[in-house]
Protein backbone atom coordinates (compact mmCIF):
# COMPACT_ATOMS: atom_id res chain seq x y z
CA UNK A 1 0.00 0.00 0.00
CA UNK A 2 1.19 3.62 -0.84
CA UNK A 3 -0.02 6.91 -0.85
CA UNK A 4 0.61 10.77 -1.48
CA UNK A 5 -1.12 13.72 -0.66
CA UNK A 6 -1.57 17.15 -3.33
CA UNK A 7 -0.37 19.28 -0.71
CA UNK A 8 3.24 17.69 -0.71
CA UNK A 9 3.05 16.82 -4.41
CA UNK A 10 5.92 15.93 -6.20
CA UNK A 11 6.25 18.68 -8.48
CA UNK A 12 3.97 22.11 -9.49
CA UNK A 13 3.74 23.51 -12.51
CA UNK A 14 2.69 26.97 -14.08
CA UNK A 15 2.63 26.12 -17.53
CA UNK A 16 0.14 28.90 -18.51
CA UNK A 17 -1.37 32.10 -17.21
CA UNK A 18 -3.97 31.11 -14.47
CA UNK A 19 -3.81 27.67 -14.11
CA UNK A 20 -1.64 25.50 -11.74
CA UNK A 21 -0.93 21.74 -11.87
CA UNK A 22 0.22 19.81 -8.84
CA UNK A 23 1.74 16.68 -9.77
CA UNK A 24 1.62 13.09 -7.95
CA UNK A 25 3.61 10.16 -8.98
CA UNK A 26 2.16 6.77 -7.37
CA UNK A 27 2.37 3.25 -8.36
CA UNK A 28 3.42 3.77 -11.83
CA UNK A 29 0.49 6.36 -12.10
CA UNK A 30 0.77 9.84 -12.57
CA UNK A 31 -1.76 12.60 -11.36
CA UNK A 32 -2.67 15.99 -11.81
CA UNK A 33 -4.50 18.41 -9.29
CA UNK A 34 -5.75 21.22 -11.25
CA UNK A 35 -6.20 24.49 -10.36
CA UNK A 36 -8.13 27.21 -12.87
CA UNK A 37 -8.23 30.24 -12.07
CA UNK A 38 -11.77 32.11 -12.84
CA UNK A 39 -11.51 33.83 -16.53
CA UNK A 40 -9.16 30.80 -17.32
CA UNK A 41 -9.69 29.26 -21.15
CA UNK A 42 -7.97 26.60 -23.17
CA UNK A 43 -7.94 28.82 -26.31
CA UNK A 44 -7.22 31.96 -24.61
CA UNK A 45 -4.51 30.29 -22.05
CA UNK A 46 -3.05 26.70 -23.59
CA UNK A 47 -3.41 27.44 -27.41
CA UNK A 48 -0.60 30.15 -27.67
CA UNK A 49 1.75 27.81 -25.56
CA UNK A 50 0.99 24.34 -27.54
CA UNK A 51 -0.67 25.60 -30.73
CA UNK A 52 -3.71 23.61 -32.40
CA UNK A 53 -6.98 24.91 -32.62
CA UNK A 54 -8.42 23.16 -30.25
CA UNK A 55 -7.02 20.96 -27.43
CA UNK A 56 -5.85 17.69 -28.48
CA UNK A 57 -5.50 15.37 -25.53
CA UNK A 58 -7.80 12.83 -24.04
CA UNK A 59 -8.81 13.83 -20.57
CA UNK A 60 -9.85 11.55 -17.61
CA UNK A 61 -11.41 14.01 -14.98
CA UNK A 62 -13.00 14.67 -11.68
CA UNK A 63 -14.49 17.51 -10.53
CA UNK A 64 -13.98 18.70 -7.01
CA UNK A 65 -14.87 23.06 -7.05
CA UNK A 66 -15.48 25.42 -9.33
CA UNK A 67 -17.21 24.98 -12.64
CA UNK A 68 -15.91 24.27 -16.45
CA UNK A 69 -17.85 24.12 -19.81
CA UNK A 70 -16.54 21.74 -22.33
CA UNK A 71 -17.24 22.72 -26.34
CA UNK A 72 -16.46 19.91 -28.40
CA UNK A 73 -15.61 20.78 -32.63
CA UNK A 74 -19.24 19.93 -33.67
CA UNK A 75 -20.31 22.38 -31.27
CA UNK A 76 -21.85 19.64 -28.48
CA UNK A 77 -21.15 21.69 -24.70
CA UNK A 78 -21.55 20.20 -21.35
CA UNK A 79 -20.72 22.00 -18.60
CA UNK A 80 -18.95 19.81 -15.06
CA UNK A 81 -19.00 20.74 -11.15
CA UNK A 82 -18.10 19.31 -7.92
CA UNK A 83 -18.91 15.14 -8.05
CA UNK A 84 -18.91 15.11 -11.54
CA UNK A 85 -16.74 13.04 -13.91
CA UNK A 86 -15.78 13.61 -17.28
CA UNK A 87 -14.18 11.93 -20.51
CA UNK A 88 -12.87 14.64 -22.92
CA UNK A 89 -12.34 13.68 -25.96
CA UNK A 90 -9.74 15.69 -28.39
CA UNK A 91 -11.26 18.66 -30.27
CA UNK A 92 -12.23 20.48 -27.58
CA UNK A 93 -12.00 24.23 -25.79
CA UNK A 94 -12.95 24.50 -22.15
CA UNK A 95 -13.40 27.24 -19.90
CA UNK A 96 -13.66 27.74 -16.04
CA UNK A 97 -17.39 29.30 -15.13
CA UNK A 98 -18.45 32.09 -12.64
CA UNK A 99 -16.22 33.53 -10.21
CA UNK A 100 -14.72 30.23 -8.57
CA UNK A 101 -11.70 29.03 -9.13
CA UNK A 102 -12.44 25.10 -10.92
CA UNK A 103 -9.79 22.32 -8.79
CA UNK A 104 -10.02 19.11 -10.49
CA UNK A 105 -7.78 15.66 -10.28
CA UNK A 106 -7.31 14.22 -13.53
CA UNK A 107 -5.34 10.92 -14.29
CA UNK A 108 -2.87 12.15 -16.01
CA UNK A 109 -1.55 8.74 -17.80
CA UNK A 110 -5.06 8.16 -20.04
CA UNK A 111 -3.62 10.84 -22.34
CA UNK A 112 -1.47 7.91 -23.64
CA UNK A 113 -4.91 6.19 -24.62
CA UNK A 114 -5.60 5.57 -27.66
CA UNK A 115 -9.10 5.22 -29.66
Amino acid sequence: MSGKNFDSPDETRRPFEKGRIDVVNLGGLTFYRETLEPGWQWSKHVKPVVGGESCQRFHVKIFLAGRQRIRMGDGTEMEFGPGDVAIMYPGHDAWVVGDEPNVLIELADAVRRKE
